[in-house]
């Protein structure tokens, strides 16, 4: 019998959700209370399965997301996520058919690109994707940072206070916050009231295994509340008697360096706290340089996080903006056939226009390699130096370096 790939109906969704555990190596129970909790959240239009004889065997999800770009604008975008493929049944291209069908409908409904948080890093290159975005974390060694226990307080914190709330208070406060830092930060996605609501614990899939955080708000001295971070801590001591206590910070968004810079200061601050770690970061964060000794901050992890493909090079290209002004030819390739062809990209300070022409190309280049450059993180000059990027016309990819780096760091605070 063939294999049977579709979309989902109410009645697969128990077995699509037992592969999908299957896939990541978590336990494959699936209670019905975890499948009511999740079902009417999940679009299973965008839901697909391959099923071998009724069972679920390989898996793949997508849902409506927004992205921010450069300049601030963002872009209607395909989230991938519940990717998985059962052992038995690897090496049988079912990966290739369900988001060949995913991206095709994407297009047809007009997203402009397809993301997704990368489990491996082999995977997604040859279905278009390239890596846009990157993350970092830092251990902080609390005893070396240099901040002074006695003057980490309210004298240090800009005029403005900190205080510890709870879930409810975040998931009134905190869209606000994150909706400023999405209208500038290139890679940061929205999250809609059921995400404030799942991580604040007040609506999880899985209600056993929610351990309530610590939140603390930032209200700077007109009142308003410009920063928010998220930690857990853990209970250690040493032999004598010494506490050797972690926090990790799970969540941290700010509307402003002196917001950042307080929670920093004030999560390292606390009594009986030796290290923390940051969790996922921009890698060019300011964190480090909030500390007297930035060497306190040691980097645990550095790697690619979000990954984009285009899907529409004209409402893509136009969307962002650009630092330098110019005019270059893309030859993008697209063994896909969703984005290819020759475009003349026209970049000014009044905006940037895209259409396909019939000029000589300027630069030729993989659809990989637009959305590796999509958010402004990489240097196509370093693409170059890799021979993944072609200079057709003597000193293009100089201009493409001016025209395509942001002025920071894109960052997607957000796993999905």
């Amino acid at each position: 019998m063939p294999l049977d790939l579709r979309t989902l109906t109410a009645s697969d969704y128990p077995d699509w959700l037992r592969a999908v555990n299957t896939g990541f190596l978590r336990p494959p129970t699936v209670t019905e209370q975890g499948v009511a909790n999740r079902l009417p959240h999940t679009d299973l239009t965008r839901t697909r399965g391959v099923f071998d004889e009724g069972r679920c065997v390989a898996t793949f999800r997508s849902f409506a997301q927004e992205l921010t770009t450069v300049g601030g604008a963002s872009v209607p975008a395909d989230a991938v996520t519940n990717v998985t493929v059962s052992p038995t049944h690897r090496r049988r291209g079912l990966l290739n058919r369900m988001i060949a069908d995913d991206l095709a409908e994407a297009k047809e409904r007009g997203e402009v690109v397809s993301t997704l948080i990368a489990a491996e890093y082999p995977i997604y290159g040859r279905y278009g994707f390239g890596p846009a975005a990157w993350t970092t974390e830092w251990e902080i060694d609390v005893p070396r940072a240099g901040l002074d226990p006695r003057r980490s307080g309210p004298s240090e914190w800009g005029g403005g206070r900190i205080d510890l709330v709870s879930g409810a208070d975040v998931r009134k406060l905190g869209p606000a916050i994150h909706d400023w830092l999405r209208a500038r930060q290139p890679g940061v996605v929205n999250r809609d009231a059921r995400w404030w609501e799942v991580n604040t614990g007040e609506n999880r899939p899985d209600p056993g295994a929610w351990t309530e955080p610590f939140y603390a708000m930032y209200t700077d001295a007109d009142g308003a509340p410009t920063g928010l971070i998220v930690y857990r801590a853990d209970e250690h001591w040493g032999d004598a008697k010494q506490p050797l206590n972690r926090a990790t910070v799970v969540g941290h968004i700010a509307m402003t360096p002196a917001a950042e810079r307080a929670l920093w200061h004030f999560v390292c601050s606390i009594d009986w706290i030796t290290t923390v770690r940051t969790g996922h970061r921009a890698p060019d964060d300011l964190l480090p340089l909030f500390l007297p000794d930035p060497r306190a901050a040691r980097v645990v992890t550095q790697a690619d996080w979000l990954w984009v493909r285009v899907l529409d090079v004209v409402r893509a290209l136009e969307a962002r903006t650009y630092p330098v002004p110019g005019t270059l030819v893309l030859d993008i390739r697209d063994d896909a056939g969703l984005a290819g062809g020759r475009y003349r990209l026209d970049a000014s300070a009044s905006g940037a226009s895209c259409a396909p022409t019939t000029r000589s190309a300027d630069i030729a280049l993989d659809v990989r390699e637009v959305g590796t450059l999509y958010l402004g993180d990489e240097s196509p000059a370093r693409l170059a130096a890799l021979g993944r990027i072609e200079e057709l016309t003597p000193g293009a990819v100089a201009l493409a370096e001016g025209m395509f780096r942001a002025t920071r760091r894109a960052w997607c605070p957000d796993m999905f």
